[in-house]
């Protein structure tokens, strides 16, 4: 058993607050500081499936990568957001969002993401140091999917092959398209991410840049098991889990 407090501030050691973008909206979003928590589900987005899946595993906590909510003017069961809030506190379910912050953070989102990919030599890119780019061993492309599929395991993907072998790859989970550009000044001859639009993938084409979009799901889901093998090493007594509920939401025909 261990306070809530004590948690988050552990969480916040590896994703500082302080590097969250303006927009954002991260920490203790649900929830009383003095909370004991012996049980905790993490995941990537706080649904009414992992709400009921925490419920149902006795969990105090949840942890997220996306933020339950941005902006919040009442709270009531006529719309999603104010109906997931309404649910966690009538369980007594805290819930802890860390979003941008987690993106930039040594060991966070992108970090996890090279990882998964098997990058070596990954170093921050991009204004906001968000992205990642290092070494895959050289290969074409007809190579580098299947092992992007598998490694990420997304349901599909959707891609430029623009005739490029594939050797310093960018990556960037999440909606990571307006930062194509920021990759290929970089010397990204690959980069992986999700949220693509139809005039990126054009662009993309045109310029000589191989993309992949991988899914917003599945770029980002790699941090999960990071945040639940942080809270259970620093706190043996609390019972964590990851998800088996949520997955990726969109389906491939």
């Amino acid at each position: 058993m261990a306070s809530l407090s004590a948690i988050y501030e552990e969480i916040a050691r590896l994703a500082p607050v302080e590097l969250k973008l303006g927009f954002d909206n991260v920490g203790l979003l649900v929830g009383s500081w003095e909370d004991e928590i012996r049980s905790v589900l993490c995941a990537l987005d706080i649904t009414e499936e992992v709400i009921g899946e925490a419920a149902e595993l006795g969990a105090d906590l949840i942890v997220s990568h996306h933020p339950l909510f941005f902006e919040l003017k009442n709270v009531t069961d006529s719309d999603t957001t104010g109906a997931r809030v309404l649910h966690l506190a009538r369980a007594g379910i805290g819930a802890i969002c860390m979003h941008t912050n987690l993106d930039i953070a040594p060991g966070g989102v992108n970090d996890a993401l090279s990882e998964t990919l098997g990058l070596e030599e990954a170093v921050p890119f991009g204004a906001e140091q968000c992205g990642r780019i290092g070494w895959a061993p050289e290969q074409s492309m007809a190579a580098f999917l299947p092992h992007v599929k598998n490694a990420l395991n997304a349901g599909g993907l959707r891609y430029v092959d623009a005739g490029r072998p594939v050797r310093h790859v960018a990556v960037l989970g999440g909606a990571g398209g307006n930062e194509m550009l920021e990759a290929l000044e970089a010397g990204a001859d690959t980069y992986v991410t999700a949220d693509v639009k139809h005039h990126q993938f054009i662009d993309a084409r045109e310029l000589g840049l191989n993309l992949i979009d991988a899914g917003h799901f599945s770029t980002e889901n790699v941090v999960v098991p990071v945040l639940a093998g942080l809270i259970a090493e620093r706190f043996p007594d609390v019972e964590v889990r990851v998800s088996r509920r949520h997955g990726q939401p969109e389906k491939f025909f």
